[in-house]
């Protein structure tokens, strides 16, 4: 039999008048704008982390095919965001204010559940004016929150910014439930605590009553009231199925790392919220070993790392960790050491392929050109590798593929013009070489960043 809350009906037609071609193109597209003008927050061993949560809760978040990316944001604001096209936004201070990993997921299960839902463009449809500049200027608004509200260059972009952010504001009300419905299901199939979402609710309640007239900026896309709390509370009731996993001291590892980014001068402070909010004890010891590797007390933050290694040996972050502080040290090849010994065991965790690829950079740098190259093929969306890529191939004598990677770092952080001349500096270097596959491919290049620039135009 099924159960009350699986019957519950959804808020109308969630496929919305745009293709799902469209809503790709539009929010790849939004993502480079994002980049132009919002900061990112470069760490591969967080961004995994987020990713794994992502992917866990994707398979019964009713996306379908979508792949989602998932970016950043360095800032202190309590705030998240989905872009059609399957980009979810999270700002670093998310972390300060989401004590245990279902309370924070549970904010990435409701994002995913507007994308699932296809929001934007229903409201699009319903108020018939479904248009791509007006959509793309509801986009533009969160830049422009993100970005503190300060920018002008990015307020003259968005044009009928304020209107549109007064429309996002209107339908959110209406798709809010929508979206609590579709995170809660999925975080019950994920074997997460659905209770976990009111919770959170209820802590973001809370601050905005004590902040007053600054809410956090997730409350002004996602208004809270109390008949909301209470619905979300009883939903959250019949989705309890009793199977909630051991989340583990992941989160609380994590958690620690991007809270000390944020407060490196007052680690003390990080501490206390870690210990008021019952962080496992192992995330203590590993704030502490970090901020040891801040302050370049490299040898007693390696063994401190390396005992806790041993302590959880499932848990790669710490490995990785030890790896990336004796990159941070200038140790490079201890750091190859380090990641070559995870990846003898897990040959796919990310952020030891990223590692061990900076520190040949400053010791081999053609063994690093060829490792990035390979990375390329399945991160093709981070602008760091790019970057990394150009710098190894510039070193490497291979000024054909220096100017394609940049090429390929500028158009993903929205400067298409950049990419489009390094591109042009990329065929020549490639035709002096002789290598015409790449030649072809730069040139099929040159023809998708056009595309990219057709659709960025829309968002100036």
């Amino acid at each position: 039999m099924a159960s009350p809350a699986s019957q519950l009906p959804t808020l109308g037609d969630s496929t919305g008048s745009y293709n799902g071609q469209e809503e790709f193109r539009l929010g790849r597209a939004w993502l480079r704008e994002f980049r132009a003008h919002v900061g990112q927050w470069r760490d591969p061993i967080t961004q995994d982390y987020l990713e794994s949560l992502v992917a866990r809760l994707l398979p019964n978040s009713q996306l379908g095919d979508v792949t989602p990316i998932v970016t950043l944001v360095s800032s202190r604001t309590l705030n998240a965001f989905a872009v059609p096209g399957g980009v979810i936004g999270i700002n670093t201070g998310l972390f300060a204010y989401a004590p245990d990993q279902d309370a924070f997921a549970s904010v990435l299960a409701h994002e995913m559940g507007h994308l699932s839902q296809h929001h934007f463009a229903r409201e699009m449809a319903r108020s018939e004016r479904a248009q791509l500049p007006t959509m793309a200027a509801m986009l533009a608004g969160l830049v422009v929150a993100a970005s503190g509200g300060g920018n002008l260059g990015v307020a003259t972009m968005a044009g009928t910014q304020a209107a549109a952010m007064q429309s996002q504001l209107s339908y959110s009300r209406r798709y809010e439930q929508e979206a609590d419905r579709v995170g809660l299901q999925a975080m019950a199939r994920s074997n997460m605590d659905p209770m976990a979402m009111p919770r959170m609710f209820a802590t973001m309640q809370r601050l905005s009553s004590m902040q007053g007239n600054t809410p956090p900026e997730f409350l002004l896309t996602h208004p809270m009231t109390d008949s909301r709390l209470s619905n979300t509370t009883s939903l959250a009731q019949q989705y309890q199925t009793g199977n909630i996993s051991d989340p583990g001291p992941e989160y609380d590892l994590i958690r620690a790392r991007a809270m000390l980014a944020m407060n490196m001068s007052d680690p003390t402070s990080v501490r206390t919220r870690l210990e008021q909010d019952k962080a496992h004890p192992i995330a203590l010891r590993y704030l502490d070993a970090l901020n040891d590797s801040i302050n370049q007390r490299t040898d007693q933050a390696l063994a401190a790392f390396d005992q806790l290694a041993r302590e959880a040996p499932d848990i790669l972050m710490l490995s990785a960790s030890a790896a990336d502080a004796a990159l941070d040290a200038g140790r490079r090849e201890e750091a190859i050491r380090r990641c070559e010994r995870i990846l003898r065991l897990t040959p796919d965790y990310y952020p030891a392929q990223i590692i061990q690829s900076e520190a040949q950079l400053g010791i081999n740098p053609t063994t690093a050109f060829r490792s990035l190259r390979v990375l390329a093929d399945t991160h093709a969306e981070d602008p760091d590798l790019w970057n990394l890529l150009s710098e190894a191939a510039g070193r490497s004598g291979r000024e054909d593929w220096g100017h394609l990677a940049l090429a390929e770092q500028l158009q993903l952080k929205g400067d298409i013009e950049g990419g489009l001349e390094q591109l042009r500096l990329a065929e020549k270097a490639s035709q002096q070489s002789g290598d015409y596959a790449l030649t072809s491919r730069i040139r099929e290049r040159r023809r998708d960043f056009g595309q990219y620039q057709q659709t960025l135009e829309k968002f100036r």
